[in-house]
């Protein structure tokens, strides 16, 4: 029995947990900022990467450069629209200007809150995987596929897989806890 395919479903997991936390804001203006979101472009939803350059000519200011001009307000309007965001794009009829406004220290700490919620999320998904992975065992246990001391030896290897990826993700947290709150 191989737990490989058990290891990279927990790799997965905190490369979701990376992806989710360039969403999250810091101090400075970032492109991946708005990554997840979705314009109505051409009468369909599209991700805005597909419909513009966005880049951060400044640390307070996001610029989207669309490929069509005439996307200009939906991609205004997908922006202005999305709450959790909180940013008020203008736009000069060629480009998208947003200007990232300075964090509070309530508002950094409420995206700490979202980087807890995140990190117990990657933890939740591990554990169901370590649970798959040690159920697994048994199941090959019971099936006499494998003896005890493989099971054994099995159990302690998804354990280390498990103890490796949460001590990334908690790492990874960490920097981004100091990068969220320095000012």
């Amino acid at each position: 029995m191989d737990i490989t395919p058990y290891q990279q479903r927990m790799s997965a997991a905190v490369d979701h947990f990376k992806d989710e936390l360039k969403k999250l804001r810091t101090g400075r203006a970032h492109p991946s900022m708005l990554e997840g979101l979705v314009v109505q472009a051409y009468g369909t939803p599209m991700p805005i990467i597909q419909v513009g350059t966005i880049t951060a000519p400044e640390a307070q200011l996001l610029q989207i450069t669309p490929f069509d001009p005439s996307n200009i307000q939906a991609i205004t309007s997908a922006i202005r629209d999305n709450q959790s965001l909180g940013l008020n794009p203008m736009d000069d009829g060629r480009v998208v200007r947003i200007p990232v406004p300075a964090l509070t220290t309530e508002r950094r700490q409420q995206i700490v809150k979202q980087l807890g919620e995140k990190v117990e999320e990657a933890n939740i998904a591990m554990r169901n995987i370590r649970h798959d992975a040690i159920r697994a065992v048994d199941q090959a246990k019971k099936d006499k596929q494998i003896g005890e001391d493989d099971a054994k030896r099995l159990e302690k290897q998804v354990d280390e897989a498990m103890t490796k990826q949460k001590a990334e993700v908690d790492a990874t947290a960490k920097t981004k806890e100091q990068e969220i709150m320095t000012v």
